[in-house]
């Protein structure tokens, strides 16, 4: 039950951060909204901080941690990027992709071995994502991927599917909660160094401050109950669940931005109804049936 509250969680949390960065994206660049929203972030988790006994972790751990951070900061950066250009009702359900990669890449590194359900789900999601890129003036055709928005926002998933599995390592040799601590300030710190590399200025518009903060504590939200779910789950079928959150992304970019096509959009969203499905055929018990 905890995991499916969390689950669900995740998917407002994470469409409504992904809302206030497009709408940040308008206002400041994305280098220093991300700072910004990272530094609201650590703030937070700094009293926490303070009664974790960090030197008990080793070496591998922290090189970890780093991956992360930087696969994260990156990611992250691409994808405010991605929105200020594209329409959330697209850019949204491309991030499907994300549990392809978070499939292979939880393979790679934590020797994950999906199942033939989630190979299906996988198969869904890639027919599912033509119904998606269809929606606009020109037809779908492989010079689609080549749109700066929709490059930028795959670069994002890139990134973010791999950091799945690094946050899994994390949270297999620590907990989810400090993983969550470890996010926000590595985050931080990678977006720190981003902007000193790019020798830009850090200034936030007091118009934009309100955004940050509530992408700041829709981040955490999300991550908090991102790591919960990978605690309890593989990380292949964990971002296939998260990839529901594309539902209420087509909302607000319908709502707010008054975006086209949504009922064609919407369509390709059977295969994550298969998705959970599948999902709750594996979390609720079966009753057995009564003897007549």
């Amino acid at each position: 039950m905890l995991t499916t509250i969390a689950v669900l969680l995740r998917i407002i949390s994470n469409s409504t951060a992904n809302l206030f960065q497009k709408k940040s994206s308008e206002i400041s660049n994305s280098i220093n909204t991300n700072l910004f929203s990272y530094l609201i972030m650590s703030i937070i988790c700094i009293v926490p901080a303070c009664f974790v006994n960090w030197s008990e972790y080793s070496i591998e751990f922290w090189i970890n941690v780093i991956l992360a951070g930087l696969l994260c900061t990156i990611g992250t950066i691409a994808l405010i990027e991605a929105l200020k250009e594209g329409e959330l009702s697209v850019l949204a359900p491309i991030n499907s992709y994300k549990s392809v990669i978070g499939l292979f890449s939880a393979f790679i590194l934590l020797g994950e071995l999906p199942a033939v359900k989630e190979l299906i789900c996988v198969i869904f999601i890639v027919i599912g994502s033509y119904f998606v890129l269809d929606t606009g003036i020109e037809k779908f055709t492989i010079k689609t991927f080549l749109r700066r928005d929709i490059k930028l926002r795959i670069f994002a998933l890139i990134c973010s599917g791999i950091e799945a599995a690094f946050l899994k390592k994390i949270i297999i040799m620590s907990s989810y909660k400090i993983s969550l601590i470890l996010w926000c300030f590595s985050g931080f710190l990678c977006s720190l160094l981003i902007l000193f590399l790019k020798k830009q200025k850090f200034s936030i518009e007091k118009s934009n401050i309100n955004n940050c903060i509530i992408i700041a504590l829709t981040l955490i939200i999300m991550q908090l109950t991102t790591n919960y779910v990978f605690s309890k789950m593989e990380v292949g079928l964990a971002l296939s669940l998260f990839q529901l959150s594309s539902l209420v992304s087509l909302f607000f970019g319908y709502k707010y931005y008054q975006e086209k096509n949504i009922t064609k959009k919407t369509l390709w969203h059977n295969h994550n109804d298969c998705i959970f499905c599948l999902y709750l055929n594996e979390i609720i018990p079966k009753k057995p049936i009564p003897a007549l």
